[in-house]
């Protein structure tokens, strides 16, 4: 048992020295005072990052197909009436969504910014059950009522009931509605009254838009946007009105979920807001497992005044969007305890040996030091 112990004993890789033969010094002392203090500092440090999550970051090509992709917006117009407020989105697909109300809402404001009225549609003349006239024939008694379309009537049989629905023919012909109280259904509903009395209001319009998940466009305008001639137009001749305040704030812009958050104004009253946006897809996933599907995007903005050129300029908030092939990738993980103790090994070891070099430098120094000025040498 001896010699066995005794081998065991001679595979010692630390040996040790007896105490008498130890020299202490008082830079030694120093030198572990400020080597222990680094340790520390280090140890806190490492065990700071092991206690909190990382996140990893990758680049990945999109391979996504056939997706449809989620515009969240809530913005405020201080100076538009919401009556006169549409919202438009089309995409390079060629699909087009004019005048969208679904899931859309909006709030009338008044000039100090408070909620006068708030409700999903219809803001502005109310819809009337009875129109005042039946085309093509006389009504009797117990005849369904049919409004005219006053020549947007695509059929004998279609009906306009009320002065949204004659908006919305003309609409589909391409037609504009230049003084809707020549129209019998607008006149009874007050349109124009209506239009005059929410002068000075504002408006915010929030919601969101599920459109096609390639580049596209969709925009805040006065008016009711129809087709003619192939060109997008607003039939802003019905408000009987020169300019238009266009002024806003955009208080929320999401791609997908909400992230990151959006916030800024623009105060230049009447003109064409462009805003070209670069989205890029992104994956987010906590440390709990829960994954965020959402989207950064990048916004560079134009602004077109309504007296520039020769070419009368639209007014409205227009998004111009388009989508990277590059999808980014968010993953917090927690740092492994075997990667944190080795780290702290690394510390540990690492400092003790580079201050064990500076004590032995410090130590040999001043020895030969001592040397030369007892013989007299140094000088």
């Amino acid at each position: 048992m001896d010699a066995i112990m005794n081998k065991i004993r001679s595979l010692d890789a630390y040996p040790k020295i007896n105490e008498d033969f130890y020299s202490r010094t008082f830079s030694g002392g120093v030198i572990t005072l400020v080597s222990s203090i680094v340790m520390l500092l280090l140890f806190f440090s490492e065990l700071r990052l092991y206690l909190n999550a990382v996140t990893e970051t990758k680049l990945l090509v999109d391979t996504s197909r056939g997706e449809t992709l989620r515009i969240n917006f809530d913005v405020t117009f201080p100076a538009l009436p919401c009556s006169i407020l549409s919202v438009d989105a089309m995409d390079i697909s060629g699909e087009q969504h004019l005048d969208v109300k679904h899931d859309i809402f909006k709030k009338r404001l008044d000039s100090q910014g408070n909620v006068i009225e708030s409700r999903q549609d219809g803001i502005g003349a109310p819809k009337i059950d009875k129109p005042l006239q039946r085309h093509g024939g006389r009504l009797e008694h117990n005849e369904t009522y049919c409004g005219s379309c006053y020549g947007a009537e695509s059929s004998d049989e279609d009906c306009c009931n009320n002065c949204e629905e004659v908006r919305e023919a003309y609409r589909k012909k391409g037609w504009a509605l230049s003084n809707p109280d020549l129209i019998d259904q607008c006149k009874r509903e007050g349109f124009l009254q209506r239009i005059k009395e929410e002068e000075g209001e504002g408006c915010n319009i929030y919601g969101f838009l599920e459109v096609n998940k390639v580049a596209g466009n969709f925009h805040f305008a006065p008016g009711k946007s129809f087709h003619q001639s192939g060109v997008h137009v607003h039939d802003i001749l019905a408000f009987q009105r020169d300019s238009f305040n266009i002024s806003h704030k955009i208080n929320k812009l999401a791609f997908g979920e909400h992230f990151p958050d959006v916030r800024w104004t623009q105060e230049t009253p009447s003109g064409m807001y462009q805003y070209f946006i670069k989205v890029v897809p992104t994956v987010y996933t906590d440390v709990s497992g829960h994954t965020i599907q959402s989207n950064q995007f990048s916004v560079t903005e134009h602004f077109r005044s309504s007296e520039q050129g020769r070419l009368q300029t639209l007014p409205g908030v227009f998004f111009f969007y388009d989508l990277s092939p590059i999808k980014v990738t968010f993953t917090e993980e927690h740092v492994s305890f075997l990667h944190f103790l080795t780290n702290v090994c690394a510390i540990v070891g690492g400092v003790f040996t580079v201050s064990g070099i500076i004590d032995a430098f410090i130590y040999h120094g001043q020895r030969a030091i001592k040397k030369k000025i007892e013989i007299g040498k140094f000088s």
